[in-house]
């Protein structure tokens, strides 16, 4: 079967690699891919908004399924555009895909169908928000309703941080028009976990656990990025907090939903803080996570196509849904800079030393081919993701593939996964 994949990424490159190992699939297709994902598949310059040129080109090249990777394309509506054609396409529709696509909806929907999250309030008004913070508990969140490129919260310390803060999101625009509307909510305690999970629009199955790095510098300090590394599985998702999760926020997740006519098929990321007072919601995502997908796909035993096609066709309760007994471990490679300013056309040495590893893989977030090079195009460069008999094992081995490569302004952080060393 032929295969199209929407989108350019670190996490469009691990489904990419993901699906070639399928015996159903001849041939992929990413648009508008990199040059990682150019080693798997061939890569038109569409871009990921574009949405009817995207469903000519399924049409014309008689793609069997589309997967889509990015949130905007999502939130944007491509899957209708891909439906209303009779193309076959992985993801959430528009209407489903808003539970990313706001915020103010997504914590609307947990309290309405009593999924547990942090205490909220939303704002439209830069002057109300800063009235209701004068009178606030700190820390305290503020997060654009809209998509940011999963950079759009700030925890903000005292009042004047926060008056600080609206004035950032809705009144500088920082984000767009991510920021005409804001959600403000309690500051909660805890690990981070996140959980991807399967859905066929009534059931769902999740994957196995991993955790972000979220922050630019080593110690968590420095601002918010998209990932700066991941590891998987999580020691601090135990079967308790997992019991927990499925009784109260996975399918309750699904049959919300439901019960509101919009129905989930696609990929659920699950964003929890593991709290004193037992796991929250801190935020939904309608794909898989970057660079958590990195992470989560080498370990997984299933044919992925199989499962994808499942969820589309409402079976996914036939599908036996397995992971290896095993860890891994991803480290981005930035641009220094990143996510401010950086710059870009670097070339990238040393890729070829992944060639025919079994346990270390590279996965290219911003990279592009120029004068017959592979050069840097992006903030976030590469995943280097490593596999080992337990987290400690990972680390080690994805530290050392890091050296691997090079290229001027390569920066990462020194400190993934450094959390295991407390269990």
């Amino acid at each position: 079967m032929k295969v199209l994949i929407v989108g350019g990424g670190g996490r469009e490159h691990a489904i990419a690699w993901k699906v070639s190992q399928s015996p159903k699939v001849d041939k992929i297709y990413c648009a508008p891919g990199n040059a990682g994902i150019a080693e798997v598949a061939e890569c038109p310059s569409i871009g990921a908004m574009e949405f009817d040129k995207l469903a000519d080109f399924a049409e014309e090249n008689k793609i069997d399924l589309t997967i889509i990777g990015m949130d905007d394309p999502l939130v944007g509506g491509i899957v209708d555009v891909f439906e209303a054609r009779g193309l076959r396409v992985f993801g959430p529709r528009k209407n489903a895909a808003i539970i990313e696509g706001s915020k103010a909806f997504s914590k609307d929907l947990m309290k309405k169908y009593n999924i547990p999250t942090a205490a909220y309030e939303t704002f439209s008004d830069p002057a109300e928000a800063e009235k209701y913070l004068e009178t606030s508990e700190y820390p305290i969140v503020l997060k654009a309703d809209g998509l940011a490129l999963g950079k759009g919260v700030l925890i903000c310390n005292s009042f004047e941080e926060a008056k600080e803060g609206v004035k950032t999101l809705m009144l500088d625009k920082q984000f767009g028009s991510a920021g005409d509307r804001i959600v403000i909510e309690e500051f909660l305690t805890g690990r981070e976990v996140s959980v991807l999970c399967f859905c066929d629009g009534t059931k769902i199955q999740t994957m196995t656990s991993a955790q972000d790095h979220k922050r630019a510098k080593d110690g968590d300090q420095g601002l918010n990025t998209g990932g700066m590394g991941t590891f998987s599985p999580s020691p601090f998702y135990t079967e308790e907090v997992d019991a927990f999760c499925k009784q109260y926020v996975y399918q309750p997740t699904m049959d919300a939903m439901k019960a509101e006519g919009r129905d989930f098929t696609g990929i659920l990321f699950v964003g929890l803080i593991l709290t004193p007072k037992g796991p929250r919601v801190l935020e939904y995502n309608a794909r898989f996570g970057d660079p958590e997908t990195q992470v989560v796909l080498p370990r997984m035993k299933n044919d992925i196509v199989d499962v994808f096609e499942a969820c589309i066709d409402g079976k996914l309760e036939t599908i036996d849904l397995q992971f290896e007994d095993n860890a891994a471990v991803c480290v981005i490679l930035a641009s220094d800079g990143y996510p401010e300013h950086y710059e870009k056309g670097f070339a990238i040495e040393g890729l070829d030393a992944f060639a025919g590893k079994e346990d270390s893989f590279v996965f290219h977030a911003g990279s592009k081919l120029a004068d017959g090079k592979i050069v840097t195009n992006g903030g976030r460069v590469l995943g280097i993701t490593a596999l080992g008999k337990d987290l400690k094992d990972a680390r080690a081995k994805a530290y050392a593939a890091t050296e691997w490569v090079s290229f001027e302004n390569k920066y990462m952080r020194h400190d993934i996964g450094k959390a295991i060393d407390e269990v």
